[in-house]
């Protein structure tokens, strides 16, 4: 950290991991100022009295990540403020879930453009601000499902595949100039993700269950449940941002998730494909899928 206080601009700090980091970044440096930016300001304006209360400077700008003109606004607002950003934190994001095939092609658009193009929009203002103050860190948060593309989680998955392979070459391009970037890899967190997927899912595909993949739909109800047990809180994901932030030399990849570490080695380095594809749509319900997909060619047609 450098010795003048830190500029620290999140997206997504209305809620969650957001929010839990802005309160643990102005519990832990003093003079800290913040950029908070989502979509509602009323929200955003309570995680930002929180943290005036702990001696941080906050600006709050409410910014929807799918529109470009207000993330160039956002980037150009934090520069009017402060004169700089020492780090970015692209923590925006949201999950839908369905198979692909029935993904309606404008929601798809939505998904890459609050999950990847709002990102590079926001990166892409920033770069020449930390490359003309010496440097700068950017921390983009992924998923273990940016590694592991799940069934039913197709554009989600997709969407962290490609802010993974972003950051690899954003990591690779920006050294020269002293700016680091990392990726922040959670599992299941406690947070609003089932809620907004439900929604997402409502408005998408209505009539799911009236689809071949009825016994998948039927078992999302159940997905909250069973990673419910392994759920990280907002605060333990955010305490592994912070230490990114705080590293000097900061690591390119952090797992936040129980034994996501050996979760990643064994479904990537060590099973063979077919196994990890079982037990995947075991997990999702895609055997039941199947399952009744064959019941329904030996039944005799009329």
């Amino acid at each position: 950290m450098s010795a003048s206080p830190q500029v620290v601009l999140i997206t997504g700090a209305s809620a969650g991991i957001g929010a839990a980091l802005a309160q643990a970044l102005a519990d832990r440096i003093p003079n800290i100022r913040l950029i908070l930016a989502a979509r509602n300001l009323a929200k955003l304006d309570l995680v930002a009295d929180r943290a005036r209360k702990k001696g941080a400077e906050v600006l709050t700008v409410a910014t929807d990540m799918a529109e470009p003109d207000q993330v160039k606004a956002l980037a150009n607002t934090a520069i009017e403020k402060f004169g700089r950003v020492d780090v970015l934190v692209n923590n925006a994001g949201y999950g839908q879930m369905g198979p692909i095939e029935l993904m309606p092609i404008e929601a798809a658009q939505r998904q890459f453009q609050v999950n990847v193009i709002g990102a590079i929009a926001l990166i892409q203002a920033l770069i020449p601000v930390m490359r003309d103050q010496g440097g700068g860190k950017i921390i983009n948060v992924s998923s273990l499902g940016g590694r592991i593309a799940f069934p039913f989680c197709g554009m989600y998955s997709a969407s962290k595949f490609a802010l993974e392979s972003l950051s690899d070459s954003l990591r690779r391009e920006l050294e020269p100039f002293n700016i680091r970037v990392s990726v922040i890899e959670p599992g299941p967190v406690s947070t609003e993700f089932f809620d907004v997927v439900e929604r997402e899912v409502n408005i998408t595909m209505p009539d799911g269950k009236d689809t071949p993949y009825r016994a998948a739909f039927e078992n999302l109800d159940n997905l909250d449940k069973l990673t419910k047990s392994q759920a990280w809180s907002s605060d333990k994901v955010a305490a592994v941002i912070v230490k990114a932030i705080m590293a000097e030399y900061p690591q390119p990849r952090y797992v936040a998730a129980t034994a996501g570490g050996f979760l990643l080695f064994m479904m990537t380095k060590v099973l063979p494909t077919w196994i990890v594809d079982r037990f995947w749509q075991k997990f999702y319900g895609i055997d039941r899928v199947a399952k009744e997909w064959k019941n329904r060619q030996r039944q005799p047609s009329l």
